[in-house]
């Protein structure tokens, strides 16, 4: 029993900062780079970490990208939705070829379930 108290404590410990809003400066910087982003463009979860963490993009550690991402409150079918109309709106798609774009891993990695709303949202089946 004082095993699991001691865990448990621990786990409290460690998880304390995040539960007081307790960043680290790269991570509060990475979430106004995500804010900027956002403010231009749409971006599924994974996209917007993807391009945080990327040396091509804003080079900051996944890890940080991560914790900055997920600690946005981020309507991520609206991100989708946003993003199956940018598409819409210079080529055309069928609806399943909509969802495979914004679903693949190569195109936006938004889930398959976001992806599909977004599609319907924005018309395209």
């Amino acid at each position: 029993m004082n095993f699991l108290k001691i865990v448990l404590t621990a786990a409290l410990f460690i998880a304390a900062p995040a539960w007081a809003g307790g960043m680290t400066g790269p991570q509060k910087n990475a979430v106004r780079s995500a804010k900027e982003y956002l403010s231009t463009m749409s971006f599924s979860r994974d996209g917007l970490i993807d391009q945080l963490s990327s040396d091509a993009g804003e080079g900051y550690d996944i890890s940080d990208a991560t914790v900055a991402v997920d600690s946005l409150d981020i309507d991520w079918n609206q991100q989708a939705a946003k993003s199956a109309k940018e598409y819409l709106s210079t080529m055309g798609f069928s609806c399943k070829g909509l969802i495979e774009q914004l679903s693949s891993s190569a195109g936006e990695q938004y889930t398959v379930e976001q992806a599909t709303y977004g599609a319907k949202r924005a018309g395209g089946c």
